[in-house]
């Protein structure tokens, strides 16, 4: 169990504070958490509790938005056969999904593709080209992925196929031949906001062919929901823009939900507006999206096919839907079963290795391990190991890994500087795939580690808190509640609040639950409040069991949420950390 950090942001200006607590009608706790947003006068906390439509930029501001609408009306208009490519995970098969079905509604000369995980890889591939050829497509729109497939793109060119990339990723140093780029982050685009995901820009794309072509905008609203799950599963900035239109979808997706969605919510067991108790209630959060519909989708591509995924996402037929959701259910029960086992099978190289203790990374190789969960093995590896990571499997002649990160290092760059060593890499700071070849893995490990011990700090190697404010239990009212779930939908840059409370005690109640007992149960109150009691869970914390029991006091750290079950809805704290009180 990892000794961690915790750091309390420094409290924002007493005079902000003040001046939010007279304009927007909140008390100091609610002023500190607006205030370390950024959100520092009536104005911004008004469109900040009040996302709407009106607060979205003009699609037109994005650099080549022009070319690829014109281009994709002439397609149309001479009944150009158009291929749609997306990548096989959960943002690139949304954003396949929703552009396919809109370009579907307007000609009949619309197909789309996705790669295999296992034969393409990553992006757009040489294939997926060649079959575009073979059936006569001369425009592919290509959405969160192309930015760095300069090569194939120029492929494609030679045989008369014009490509519009739609990307967020970073690019490299050359842009693709293509007909029309689409990235905020391009040099020279002077979009304002530069964090959207791939299916944020694919929504931007048909905002500006509806506004040039006299569209009806709900025909583009209809998908929002599909936008909202990208944006949530794809780890995006929870700010801005992406802000806007994840409470426009989760909006939808608990009101009016696509029926393929709605297929993978019920299969998911989920609560939406049809079965909450409150009108008007959000059931469905990010955190549902995170944890539930998005590894279903990714499934689909980690197992199968992501194919199979916009098959469920664009079917209108609710049997049909149901077919697909449950398939996929499957396969995502299997991934569960297989990641499991190769997290366990990574575990024991690592304790059979005397070295490991003493590296800041971890790189692994197995050809047996399966490609489509490697990067959830990187993951679930960091939990115990808690450094940079790169998880290793054959694909072909190759090797093909996944990394992921810790907070505050940048890994893209890291894995740049063994760039010669790789046949491809992409990713950003936090999350990278590469290729190479079986013969330099013994070399990427040591010039990766030699890297990674040069520029990252001690303290990123211990996993910290970041707590938004202290305070005591009798902070929270109805009313601090009420208000607390408008900070909604939660994500990067906009994080659950997380508080201190020092001193707390467990009222007898305490206990082990879990298929392992890895978690601990309790009811929580302090002795300046003793009357005032929660509910409370801390994952992975069931080595706090015995102190609790002895009826020592503990500081913890925590969200707020709420917990339905059978019905009923309470208030339940969710414990990140706990520390016993000496």
């Amino acid at each position: 169990m990892y000794h961690k950090n915790w750091i309390v942001k420094p409290l924002p200006d007493i005079a902000v504070r003040k001046h939010l607590s007279e304009t927007v009608w909140v008390d100091d706790l609610l002023s500190i958490i607006l205030a370390q947003r950024g959100i520092n006068e009536f104005e911004s906390a008004r469109n900040f509790f009040r996302p709407s439509c009106e607060q979205l930029h003009q699609p037109a501001l994005m650099k080549d938005m022009q070319k690829a609408v014109s281009r994709i009306a002439c397609a149309i208009q001479n009944r150009e056969k158009i291929m749609v490519y997306g990548d096989y995970d959960v943002d690139g098969t949304t954003s396949v999904a929703m552009v396919y079905s809109f370009l579907k509604t307007r000609s009949s000369h619309v197909d789309f593709y996705i790669p295999d995980r296992y034969t393409e890889g990553y992006g757009v591939s040489f294939k997926g080209i060649d079959t575009a050829k073979e059936k006569g497509c001369t425009l592919i729109i290509c959405l969160d992925c192309g930015i760095k497939a300069v090569e194939k793109i120029r492929y494609a060119a030679a045989m008369g196929i014009d490509f519009i990339v739609c990307d967020h990723h970073n690019p490299g140093g050359e842009l693709p031949p293509a007909f029309a780029i689409l990235n905020p982050k391009r040099p020279n685009c002077e979009y304002p906001y530069k964090e959207l995901s791939g299916c944020g820009i694919g929504f931007k794309l048909l905002q500006a062919f509806a506004e040039a072509n006299k569209i009806p905008m709900d025909e583009v609203f209809q998908y929002i929901d599909l936008v909202a799950v990208s944006i949530a599963s794809d780890i995006v900035p929870m700010d801005g823009e992406n802000r806007i239109l994840a409470a426009l979808g989760l909006q939808k997706l608990n009101e009016n939900p696509s029926t393929g969605l709605k297929s993978i919510m019920r299969v998911s067991r989920m609560e939406s507006a049809e079965t909450a108790p409150d009108e008007g209630k959000i059931k469905v959060q990010t955190d549902d999206i995170v944890f539930k519909i998005g590894p279903r989708i990714n499934a689909a591509g980690r197992m199968k096919s992501g194919r199979q995924a916009v098959e469920l996402l664009i079917s209108d037929n609710e049997k049909e839907a149901s077919r697909f959701s449950a398939e996929i259910n499957d396969s995502n029960e299997n991934r569960r079963n297989v990641d499991a086992n190769i997290t366990q099978q990574a575990l024991e190289k690592l304790a059979e290795n005397p070295e490991t203790k003493h590296r800041k990374t971890t790189v692994l190789y197995d050809p047996s391990w399966h490609k489509g969960v490697i990067g959830i093995v990187a993951s679930r590896l960091i939990e115990t190991y808690y450094r940079p990571t790169v998880i290793l499997t054959q694909s072909g002649d190759f090797a093909n890994g996944s990394a992921r990160s810790v907070e505050g290092f940048d890994l893209y760059a890291a894995i740049d500087t063994c760039s010669d060593l790789l046949e491809n890499f992409g990713g950003h700071r936090y999350a990278a795939g590469l290729t190479l070849k079986k013969e330099n893995i013994a070399e990427f490990s040591r010039r990766f580690e030699d890297t990674v011990a040069a520029t990252i700090r001690e303290e990123q190697l211990i996993p910290s808190v970041l707590i938004d404010a202290e305070t005591g239990f009798a902070a929270i009212t109805p009313k601090f509640l009420r208000i607390l779930k408008q900070f909604q939908p939660f994500g990067p840059r906009n994080m659950h609040p997380v508080f201190l409370t020092r001193a707390v005690k467990d009222n007898g109640n305490a206990k082990l639950v879990g298929k392992n007992g890895e978690h601990l149960k309790l009811d929580v109150y302090s002795e300046k409040q003793p009357d005032l009691c929660f509910p409370a869970i801390g994952f992975q914390l069931a080595g706090h069991y015995n102190a609790i029991r002895s009826g020592k006091p503990f500081d913890i750290c925590y969200t707020i949420d709420e917990n339905t079950f059978r019905g009923k809805t309470t208030v339940q704290l969710y414990i990140k950390d706990i520390k016993i009180c000496e």
